[in-house]
């Protein structure tokens, strides 16, 4: 037995080698929204006819990926909100969703205290929100090369952590993008 090996049993018996469990976080941008020149309040607009179809499309490809997310984080924006809602509805066991007034057109930032503050018990969580803070923070934490993220895109990232609070910019790793028009 090596000095490693050694060190790594001894480690075991008295509790101090933590188990990296890998943590996936998916990044939902909104479907299509209304047009912003009806009058209405930018927070406000519904989903348009697109995006009530894109949404439980984008809701069926994800649930035939494995392991689903157990939360949904999103923006309370209608369009988000109403996004978050048709997608859950699609996946098995239906995720909680959490309401997140920091996610309405946040930054990368804003999203990384998000994800920051997401519960351990969740391996596998999501944050649906807006542009450009999506896009920027897919590039920004996985250091991908996104160049946009379209509407009701779903990026998926890996991380090797044991706490979300471990989430750091360029430590995850980009395992699948998918979107509406990319059939």
């Amino acid at each position: 037995m090596d000095a490693n090996t050694g060190q790594w049993i001894r480690s075991r018996r008295t509790g101090t080698v933590g188990s990296t469990v890998a943590r996936l976080l998916t990044v939902i941008r909104h479907a299509k929204s209304g047009s912003k020149g009806t009058g209405m309040d930018d927070f406000d607009r519904p989903l348009s006819g697109r995006g009530r179809r894109d949404a439980p499309e984008m809701g069926r490809r994800l649930a035939g990926w494995p392991d689903p997310p157990s939360l949904l984080v999103a923006s309370p924006a209608r369009r988000a909100a109403e996004t978050a809602e048709t997608i859950a509805a699609r996946l098995e066991p239906v995720p909680e969703i959490a309401w997140e007034p920091a996610l309405y057109l946040a930054s990368t930032e804003s999203l990384l205290d998000t994800v920051f503050g997401l519960d351990p018990i969740h391996t596998h969580a999501a944050l649906v929100g807006h542009n450009p803070g999506m896009t920027d923070f897919v590039n920004w934490i996985a250091d991908a090369n996104i160049e946009n993220v379209p509407t009701c895109g779903v990026v998926r990232l890996e991380f090797r952590i044991d706490d979300w609070r471990r989430a750091k910019p360029g430590r995850a790793h980009l395992i699948d993008f998918d979107y509406p028009k990319r059939a």
